[in-house]
């Protein structure tokens, strides 16, 4: 490790060579040096006293108040990290994280459930997106959400410095949308788009990955509502009075544990862990997700008609909790595949947890919106540089360096879908007029 600063200015050329001033070229190596290096604290103060000795009001005008742009950086990153992992075996895993705070004037802290403490606390919350490849995350998008307390007060937006174009109320799904587009804008290759609960639940969220032409794999609650994939739209007999004039389903859509309480659960494996194979019991179904347009029908009120056909999976653990997942891979995919993409997503938690714990993501002590995310920008720099490191270990030394500079970069194949990897979701077939069934996955004994 005693070469590590060396190369870390070596790996960073790139980022450096986005800026704008030979000060901030300066500073933001002592930054990232002082997020990586030892110290319990990675505060700007405690690290202008390991790093740069006499320079605090520098380090800490760099991060909070220095005029220039994040963007350039933030595209230095996508492209570094899909350096490193990127491809079309990669995940792009979409969560949150928050950050514990006292106090009411940190940007966007509020009481908000806190994951990491198991309940409602005074945090900060940020959307984070984390590129994976096998059991590699690089973390390439930190974006603050804003509860209501704050977007309905506009005094206080414009004491914390949020800028005009995020100040409206914006849904997490929103947001991670919105980085979705930035990384897919840069290049950035993947092969699918993961998510817990808390944005599958999302029924516009899961069709605009669906509109991009994207596989994902999502969670859901127990209650989501399903119809079987052959479920018909037929014309309703009006006892009396006008005649119907919209079809509606010829099946009630129903839960999705209920959906799947009568089918086969298997045991399948989808990684090997340090204590041997990571193993569940699973059961999956080809559905329609009750997500489409809203319709009144008859005494039962109103319905949610038929959408895109995907896979309902449900997932048994040891401890007997249930988790119920939707997937848009292909039909014909199997148990293991299945299982395997919904788990790839745990990497985020091991990113988070880096993040905080060796990295100082939640040690920053500023109460602005901008300052608040270079930090985070920052602490993304330094994970992805570690990584490197990692990946460099792994192979010997013989990882291509990233300390190459955009000019120098392989060649990007020009159409989204090869970028993207090879695109899983299948177009909607027409509703079958067939007497409705269960597509059952077939698994070998």
């Amino acid at each position: 490790m005693a070469d590590w600063r060396d190369e870390l200015s070596q790996w960073l050329a790139p980022f450096l060579a986005r800026f704008g001033h030979k000060a901030r070229r300066r500073m933001c190596p002592l930054y990232v040096a002082g997020l990586i290096g030892p110290g319990d604290r990675k505060s700007v103060g405690p690290m202008a006293e390991r790093v740069a000795p006499g320079d605090y009001d520098q380090l800490h005008h760099f991060v909070s108040d220095g005029v220039w742009n994040a963007g350039p950086l933030e595209l230095e990153l996508a492209l570094q990290a899909d350096r490193l992992v990127g491809g079309a075996d990669a995940f792009l895993v979409i969560d949150d994280t928050t950050l514990p705070k006292k106090g009411t004037h940190s940007v966007g802290v509020a009481p908000q459930y806190a994951s990491a403490l198991g309940k409602t606390a005074n945090c900060q919350t940020l959307v984070s997106l984390t590129l994976a490849g096998g059991e590699v995350p690089v973390m390439v998008g930190l974006r603050l959400f804003l509860p209501e307390s704050w977007t309905n007060d506009a005094v206080r937006l414009e004491r914390a410095g949020v800028p005009l174009e995020y100040q409206a109320a914006r849904a997490k799904p929103e947001i991670a949308l919105a980085e979705l587009d930035r990384l897919i804008g840069a290049g950035v290759r993947f092969g699918a788009v993961l998510a817990d609960a808390g944005y599958g639940m999302s029924a516009p969220f899961r069709q605009a990955l669906s509109a991009r032409g994207l596989a994902w794999a999502v969670g859901v609650p127990r209650h989501q509502k399903v119809y079987l994939p052959g479920v018909e739209l037929v014309f309703p007999v009006a006892g009396r009075g006008r005649p119907r004039k919209r079809h509606v389903p010829n099946v009630l859509s129903v839960a999705a544990e209920e959906m799947l309480a009568n089918e086969k659960w298997r045991v399948a494996a989808w990684r090997k862990g340090t204590k041997g194979l990571l193993k569940a019991r699973f059961a999956a179904v080809r559905v329609r997700v009750a997500d489409g347009p809203p319709q009144r029908i008859g005494a039962k009120g109103m319905q949610h008609m038929p959408g895109e056909e995907v896979w309902l999976v449900g997932e048994r653990r040891t401890a007997g909790e249930r988790k119920y997942y939707l997937a848009n891979l292909p039909a014909d995919a199997d148990l293991k595949t299945l299982a395997a993409t919904i788990k790839a997503r745990w990497i985020c938690e091991q990113a988070h947890q880096q993040l905080k714990e060796e990295l100082g993501l939640d040690h920053f002590e500023g109460r602005s919106w901008q300052g608040l995310h270079r930090h985070a920008l920052m602490t993304m720099i330094a994970y992805a540089f570690l990584q490197h490191r990692r990946l460099a270990a792994a192979s010997g030394g013989k990882k291509e360096s990233s300390g190459a500079t955009q000019a120098d970069a392989p060649s990007r194949p020009k159409s989204r879908r090869s970028r993207l990897g090879p695109r899983a979701a299948l177009p909607m077939p027409p509703l079958q007029k067939a007497r409705p069934q269960k597509t059952r996955i077939k698994v070998p004994k």
